[in-house]
């Protein structure tokens, strides 16, 4: 059993790697910009002001400037600095100009003097002309977006003309020369292309200081970084959705076990009988009620005192404060849980219930179960000391998914019942595109879901040492 256990655990570690690569790249790959959502951030122009001095300090305090992996592999065109640049769009437009035309030095040079206009837009003098001053840094701030010759040309002339011919002689001696260089520079960039560049591979080394490895390494550690959304660390924001999903949870998996256990092996042992038809009815309606249904139907009908039911608490934890008494809090609080924990419970019961039957009507037809009956012991031995032991495969298979469901959570019962669980936290991390929160609770769920592998391995190879790797 030992040489068991170590294969499994050798899996492990290889497993945990794949996933953590694959959350970690779902982050990257997600759309949008990671910090756009921030405060103060997210107002500007898809967050592409790059000038801005809030957003280079934000995307330095979130480790974005350090390059994604160890090493990319890549054309030799393109640089193995573009991690540096702020902004994520900036870096696509930029990335995408060197697939064009190769020259990474004259396409830096445009990129450092369409900086300069920004920059120089921004230190105008109040007493310029307010909409003039918008409408420019307006087509200054698309520019940073655009990689097609004829939308960078056209910007570039339009911009020209807001400039020279505007109206306005303040920004025009101001910006002129930045907006003659800006010109000139994307001029030189198709002048001299190095089109060979962008065909030659080549691998650049990142060395350890890298996105991933500081993620997985403080992820091991406990420090699941910053949220986007509100810059709180993001265990912070988990702590209380983990409480009250666990709470929910554990209450249900006990409940389900301590009634699906007994359930079933009576509806295997009086198989065809008119309490296993009825047993067998109630379960199959149970399992095929939807939970978001069923909890709309609670909600409104037994909290409700329209209708003359209003025996339960309604959505919601209670309104008691913090200074109230404990007992008042908790007796608040767990009538409010009692329709929750009913919808996360009667479908794994309905579920649990015909797996320990089937897994138990299987037993009980086997020759030694016969012969056990034939030497004369009672029937309590005979299911609960030889058919029960043999049935446990199928509620083994389940208990592994206990680990991560018990902090997974259910979107939408705690939609439904308000309850500020982890469904509810994945929902609104995933519409608000904070993905330090989102993946974290997906790597999380993860690590559990192999957690609970391995103790359902364990399990399966103390109930039948017959088992093998």
């Amino acid at each position: 059993m030992l040489k068991y256990i170590f294969k499994r655990l050798l899996l492990f570690l290889p497993t945990l790697l794949i996933i953590s690569l694959v959350t970690f790249w779902l982050g990257k790959i997600a759309p949008g910009d990671p910090l756009e959502s921030l405060p103060g951030i997210g107002g500007m122009d898809n967050g592409l002001q790059v000038t801005s001095g809030d957003y280079d300090r934000a995307y330095k305090q979130y480790g974005l400037d350090k390059p994604l992996f160890y090493f990319s592999f890549t054309a030799l065109a393109q640089p193995d600095t573009m991690h540096r640049i702020p902004g994520r769009y900036r870096q696509e437009s930029l990335s995408k100009l060197v697939d064009q035309y190769g020259n990474w030095e004259l396409i830096q040079n445009y990129s450092h003097s369409l900086e300069d206009l920004c920059a120089a837009i921004e230190a105008l003098p109040a007493k310029a002309d307010k909409d003039t001053k918008i409408d420019i840094r307006r087509s200054a701030n698309q520019l940073l977006e655009m990689h097609k010759d004829i939308r960078i040309e056209s910007k570039i002339n339009s911009l020209s003309e807001k400039i020279v011919t505007g109206g306005d002689t303040l920004i025009n001696n101001q910006l002129t020369p930045y907006i003659r260089r800006l010109s000139a520079n994307y001029t030189a960039i198709k002048q001299n292309p190095k089109h060979l560049r962008r065909y030659i591979p080549v691998i650049y080394w990142h060395g350890a200081d890298n996105q991933y490895h500081h993620w997985v390494s403080s992820f091991l550690k406990g420090n699941f970084g910053l949220s986007y959304r509100s810059g709180q660390p993001v265990i912070d924001r988990i702590r209380t959705p983990i409480y009250w999903t666990l709470i929910i949870n554990l209450i249900s998996i006990t409940l389900v076990y301590l009634l699906s256990v007994p359930l079933g092996v009576f509806s295997a042992v009086k198989k065809d009988s008119l309490s296993d038809k009825i047993i067998t009815t109630i379960l199959f309606i149970l399992y095929s009620l939807p939970t978001f249904w069923i909890g709309t139907m609670l909600l409104v009908f037994f909290t409700n005192p329209e209708y003359g039911m209003n025996w339960f608490e309604g959505a919601g934890l209670g309104n008691l404060p913090s200074s109230a008494p404990f007992w008042d809090r908790f007796w608040e609080t767990a009538r409010h849980l009692i329709l929750p924990v009913f919808c996360v419970t009667y479908s794994a019961l309905a579920f649990m219930s015909r797996q320990v039957r089937g897994g138990m009507i299987e037993v009980l037809n086997q020759d030694y179960i016969r012969t056990a009956r034939a030497k004369g012991l009672s029937t309590n031995t005979v299911v609960w000391k030889h058919s029960f032991r043999n049935a446990l495969f199928p509620l083994i298979t389940i208990f592994a998914r206990i680990f991560p469901a018990a902090i997974a959570g259910s979107i939408i019962i705690e939609q439904i019942f308000n309850i500020p669980g982890m469904g509810r936290e994945l929902l609104t991390s995933i519409s608000s595109k904070d993905w330090p929160v989102l993946y974290t609770i997906v790597m999380l769920v993860a690590v559990l879901t192999m957690f609970g592998n391995l103790i359902a391995d364990m399990l399966f190879a103390f109930v039948d040492p017959r088992v093998k790797f």
